[in-house]
């Protein structure tokens, strides 16, 4: 049982904009704000996030969710603390190309 997932952390995504091959925008965490880049992997580099908040998993589960029951999942690998939020993952960048202005929210789910 304890490796349950559970939410660990809650990104309200305040400004999201699109670049042509990134997104980049201003989040809010704990009523903090934080600067996010959110980019596709490469062959060099894994799906992965770097957070400006500790966090205990080296894996998580993102879920985007917004307005009109809009859903996107993807694992990624913790990579360490950042200055900012940074997401590497094709999926969410492809993703967000479609439903940018739908996705509000991104719950990180790991087992601590």
């Amino acid at each position: 049982m304890g490796n349950e997932l559970k939410k660990t952390m809650s990104i309200k995504i305040k400004k999201l904009d699109m670049f042509p091959n990134h997104f980049f925008g201003i989040t809010e965490i704990n009523n903090e704000e934080y600067k996010i880049n959110i980019q596709g992997q490469s062959v060099l580099r894994e799906k992965l996030i770097k957070l400006p908040i500790k966090f205990k998993d080296e894996k998580a589960l993102l879920q985007l969710t917004g307005i009109n029951d809009t859903f996107f999942e993807d694992i990624v690998n913790y990579k360490g603390e950042s200055e900012w939020i940074e997401i590497d993952s094709d999926g969410v960048l492809y993703y967000l190309a479609d439903h940018q202005d739908q996705i509000n929210t991104i719950d990180i789910l790991s087992r601590f």
